[in-house]
């Protein structure tokens, strides 16, 4: 097994720290909302969603042993950090990983004011761009086509539960 790059490291650390921290203010904002009387949809599939991405991220962490990483994809990967800053942000204590309504208008600012669904679009971004950072394109592939089911049902799923607020 190849010596891992600093990079290599720093990446990988980034990605688990990111989704780990992802969990816990998803859980904090659920609470919040859920207090608020805002209700959950899509409950069957979450855990289902929860798996995937966990196996994508220990999939980078078995798969991605490397010397050194592309950094043309890194910089992709970086703007799409970017881009999720200005999701997160834009939704505030609204952000979750789960479908939570609050009984309030949808929130039409920042990336929202241009797309129905950028959260969605950064994470088909990333599920394909991390793994080609450390070039494992076939694990970008095989992750893109089973996130693109999961995204078929949580999409439906989410638009009938925002339907009565549009």
């Amino acid at each position: 097994m190849p010596e891992l790059s600093l990079v290599t490291i720093m990446f990988l650390v980034f990605v688990i720290t990111q989704r780990l921290a992802e969990l816990f203010v998803s859980r904090q904002n659920t609470a919040a909302l859920l207090a608020k009387g805002a209700k959950e949809y899509g409950r069957l599939h979450y855990p289902y969603m929860v798996s995937l991405h966990f196996l994508w991220v220990f999939g980078l962490v078995l798969a991605g042993h490397v010397e050194q990483v592309n950094y043309y994809w890194l910089l992709i990967f970086a703007v799409l950090q970017g881009f999720r800053l200005w999701i997160l942000t834009s939704l505030g204590e609204r952000w979750t990983t789960r479908i939570i309504v609050l009984d309030e208008p949808l929130i039409l600012a920042g990336p929202f004011k241009y797309f129905r669904h950028p959260n969605y679009m950064l994470v088909v971004a990333e599920i394909f761009v991390a793994p080609m950072v450390l070039g494992l394109w076939e694990m970008a592939l095989v992750f893109s086509v089973l996130n693109g089911v999961m995204l078929f049902v949580r999409i439906r799923e989410e638009e009938k539960a925002l339907a009565h607020l549009r």
